[in-house]
């Protein structure tokens, strides 16, 4: 599309993080949101007179894929519809920026991977907001680079606490048939993702699930140990729970023959080398990859900063016609990582 022309767009589904989408496309001077689409009337409207003026609202998306004055749109729906939402949107000749997890199931995100593939012209976008941001990209660069050395581990963990109002507020939570799981396709993913994505990508998971603490409330896993190889040889794991009295707590440590890097939170907690010219160098590198982060708008804080930074690069991407920072195809490593681990979890 010309680059001079505004980005329509149509958000889908008006829960949680629809507002975050909202209100990065309102930041964003390229883009305009012209239409917002739940199931739920009262919600769509309540979307569209407090977070987009001007725009309709609709309870169909049909009328989205159908609207010639929608250009794009970002689908911050359930978990299970998603793949049809996707397939249906880019079939109708519209961009597509897709809240996590991308799929339900391995079935769902090879349909969306397809359907992406069939419209090579269209964005195809998968949402990772923190490979946006400043910490994630320079560790994922100095790893691999080699500024730790060899990596022998990387391991995550995130500690958080779901009541049991959370699931009881939205049917679909915590079940197979509408989320595909819990704590790993949805709380953790995100740290999963980073984990898999700065050491490389993993080839070979195992993994172990349990229900420790939700109990008759959900159908799913609310607590995850997975063991990890990775691609270029290092070994790792994560582990992960919703059920913990701890409000939000991660943490993502790299291990290697020449240093180590820890992240807690959003921020680099411990940074030691054998060698302490290169501890410094890389200790400048990444201070000054960090203070040159513009303070972006955000929801709860462990969204970080990064929604605005992936839907202004959307954006651009629609405008010109550029492969977006984060595909579908990017984004389904991940998601197929969580659906092996959720099969070897299955088998014992």
């Amino acid at each position: 599309m010309p680059s001079a022309k505004k980005v329509r767009v149509a958000v889908i589904g008006c829960g949680v993080i629809s507002e975050l989408h909202l209100r990065c496309y309102a930041h964003n001077p390229a883009a305009k949101v012209v239409a917002v689409c739940d199931l739920i009337p009262e919600r769509a409207r309540r979307a569209a007179e407090e977070r987009a003026p001007g725009a309709r609202w609709t309870t169909k998306a049909a009328e989205i894929f159908a609207a010639p004055d929608v250009d794009a749109v970002s689908i911050c729906t359930d978990h299970a519809s998603h793949a049809a939402l996707a397939c249906a949107a880019l079939a109708a000749g519209k961009h597509v920026l897709c809240e996590k997890s991308l799929a339900r199931t391995s079935g769902d995100l090879a349909r969306m991977l397809a359907a992406a593939e069939a419209h090579p012209d269209l964005v195809a976008a998968g949402v990772f907001q923190h490979r946006f941001e400043p910490l994630p990209r320079v560790l994922r660069d100095l790893v691999a680079e080699g500024a730790f050395g060899r990596l022998l581990t990387a391991t995550g963990s995130l500690h958080c606490f779901r009541g049991n109002g959370y699931f009881e507020k939205d049917a679909w939570r915590g079940t197979k048939a509408g989320e595909g799981g819990s704590v790993l396709i949805n709380q953790s993913i995100h740290y999963f993702d980073l984990l898999l994505w700065i050491a490389g990508g993993a080839e070979t998971v195992r993994a172990w699930s349990a229900n420790l603490g939700h109990e008759g409330v959900i159908e799913t896993e609310d607590t995850v140990a997975l063991a990890l190889r990775f691609r270029n040889g290092a070994l790792g794991s994560f582990v992960a729970t919703n059920a913990s009295q701890r409000g939000w707590d991660s943490e993502l440590a790299f291990h290697g023959t020449k240093g180590t890097a820890i992240v807690r939170g959003d921020a680099l907690s411990f940074l030691s080398f054998a060698d302490p010219a290169a501890e410094k160098r890389v200790r400048a590198r990444i201070e000054k990859a960090v203070s040159g982060n513009r303070a972006f708008p955000k929801g709860k804080d462990y969204y970080g900063p990064g929604h605005q930074a992936q839907i202004d690069d959307f954006v651009r991407a629609v405008r010109t016609g550029r492969r977006p920072y984060v595909t579908f195809a990017d984004a389904a490593e991940s998601d197929a990582m969580v659906f092996a681990a959720y099969a070897s979890a299955a088998r014992r």
